[in-house]
């Protein structure tokens, strides 16, 4: 069930926020996850993150992993005939197309991807650029000024 929310109202009392009532507005837009394929994310450093996603029977030229902006897409289209006409008494192992979308916080920037034993592994990390980063403000003294007084 998706309800529309309309953030107009907040657009009065709000400076630069658009960005994030339009991203609010489009994942309340998409369609509800399946759950598949399964995945976690793990948290590797203070600016670093992992994504493991299950994708059993799937090589590594059936994925793709993109990343756009700030969004991470990994998708996943098996090849056709890939079961080489094998008859499934019973069929437990998922491998059906999938599309996965990440929504990634700002300058944060994939960094590598691989498929080791079923589980598809992508690195995030954080790169700040130089001019974001804090820097520290030098403090000037000045001298104060001597007052002449009158004897």
């Amino acid at each position: 069930m998706r309800t529309d929310f309309d953030f107009a109202p907040y657009y009065r009392a709000t400076v630069g926020f658009d960005r994030i009532f339009d991203m609010l507005d489009s994942m309340a837009a998409q369609p509800a996850h399946s759950g598949y394929p399964p995945y976690n994310i793990e948290k590797t450093g203070e600016d670093s993150w992992r994504i493991v996603m299950a994708v059993a029977g799937f090589t590594e030229a059936e994925l793709n992993v993109t990343q756009k902006e700030d969004e991470l897409l990994v998708t996943g289209r098996g090849q056709p005939g890939r079961d080489n006409g094998t008859e499934y008494l019973y069929r437990g192992i998922g491998g059906r197309d999938f599309e996965r979308r990440f929504q990634l916080a700002d300058h944060v920037k994939v960094t590598g991807a691989r498929l080791v034993n079923g589980l598809l592994t992508v690195d995030l990390q954080r790169e700040l650029p130089e001019e974001k980063k804090p820097r520290a403000i030098r403090i000037e003294a000045q001298p104060i000024p001597r007052t002449i007084t009158q004897q």
